[in-house]
Order: C-alpha cells, then structure tokens, then sequence
C-alpha cells in the first residue's frame, strides 16, 4: 500500500523547507492568496532539490482574506484567474529544471467548486488546456472529481488529515466546531482509517466510505511539522509507503 502525502506551501510560513524533507507533494501558492515571485522560485528549488512533486495552488484574487472568502466570480473569469496562476508557476518550475506535475485549487475557490459544476468545470477547463497530462487534485467524492474525470484528466482524490467531515462527505466550515483537528492522536487515527480503511468519520458519528488517493497537511497551523513528522511515522509503522 503507498499513498501520496502534499501539502499547501510558500504560504509564508516558517517550516516549508522542513515539511518538504516529509512529504511527496507540494502545492505552490501562486501569488495572488499568498506568497510571490521569490517565494515561488525558493519553494520550488526546495521542492526539486527534496525530489517532491510540484503542483500549482491557484486562488481566488483575495489576498486580505488569504483567499477564504467565497466569490460568485464568472466562470470565464475563474478560467482566466486559473489558467494565469498555473502559467506563472510553470515557467518557474520549468526554469529550474522541473515539470509541473499537479494542480490543486486553494480555500474557497476549492471549496466552492467542490459542489458547483460551473466553477468546478471552469478550473478543469483551464488544467486541461495548459496541459492535460498534469494530475488534479480535488475534494474526494466531490463534483470536481466527477468534472476533472469525464474531461479525461488523471484526477487524485483528496483527503483532510486535520479537518472534520459531514455526513455529506464535505468539509465542516471552517470558524464552526469540529472543523479543524488540534489532537495528535486524532488526527493521525482519521488518517489512517481514510487511507486503509477508505472510511471517515463524519461530525455525527457516523461512518462515510472515502476514497483517499492524496492526504492534505496544513503547512499553516502551529503544529504542521510535528503532525507531518508522526503522521509520517506512523504510515511507516503500518508498512504504507509515501510516494507521489
């Protein structure tokens, strides 16, 4: 069993170097929730130098709220903002040596194109045309999946180690409780039980069949380091191996 662990870096946090030494896949800010040029390129020399996956992470043009904040932003629009974000990486990244290998939207745009077609088609739309061999990620189980695959898009789906789930198989908001796991032991449990059980369990206490192709850890909370570093121990302990 093997499964891909990324995370959400060159966000300005202080542990990007370090988390990339944990995991097999990076999700580069682009610059318009977070970071710039000069973190860019740093992030991906880190990233090739370390032997990880380089993935674009497009956002919504809302840096003041780090791009948490819903938009009703025309679908045309969303492909412009996407297609843009992933071409500014890319050239960094192809600069440097490397290949863009995936594409992960961020917060909000994420969030609402994993339950609207329109929006989820319109980033889909923009993967494809910059380069249909690059891998999307998206909410598991989500209308993005369903979009990304019917486009004929390799697609991974994604889970949370460190967010509650519905009943829905959605993401708890985040602000509301249960929406965020601050407990070690919690959220190394939710981890495993997703990867080699294909099962969460959703805010009521029921269980939801899931299927986890990629697990996400936040770079941005206070503990990332610390929660990549016994996640990935633990994985080692059950004999899965972390790969790309």
């Amino acid at each position: 069993m093997q499964i891909d662990l990324n995370a959400d870096l060159g966000e300005g946090c202080g542990s990007d170097e370090a988390l990339l030494a944990l995991i097999s896949s990076a999700n580069i800010a682009c610059g318009w929730h977070a970071g710039d040029a000069s973190t860019m390129l740093q992030t991906v020399q880190w990233a090739l130098a370390k032997g990880v996956a380089i993935g674009a992470h497009p956002s919504y043009p809302d840096r003041e709220n780090f791009g948490r904040t819903e938009m009703q932003r025309d679908p045309r629009d969303i492909y412009a903002d996407v297609l843009y974000q992933i071409g500014a990486l890319a050239a960094i990244v192809r600069a440097q040596g490397g290949r863009l290998a995936h594409v992960k939207a961020h917060g909000a745009l994420y969030n609402q194109a994993a339950r609207n077609r329109a929006q989820a088609q319109a980033i889909v739309d923009a993967v494809r045309d910059f380069d249909p061999r690059l891998t999307f990620f998206g909410l598991a189980g989500s209308v993005m999946i369903e979009v990304a695959r019917q486009a004929g898009l390799t697609v991974k789906e994604e889970v949370f180690a460190d967010r509650g789930y519905n009943p829905d198989g959605s993401l708890v908001r985040r602000g509301t409780p249960g929406a965020l796991l601050d407990d070690d032991e919690a959220v190394l449990s939710q981890t495993l039980s997703m990867v080699r059980d294909h099962k969460v369990r959703a805010i009521d206490g029921q269980w939801i069949p899931i299927q986890a192709d990629t697990v996400c850890l936040h770079g941005d909370g206070p503990h990332a380091l610390a929660f990549a570093q016994r996640i990935r121990d633990r994985l080692r302990e059950e004999g899965i191996a972390v790969r790309a």
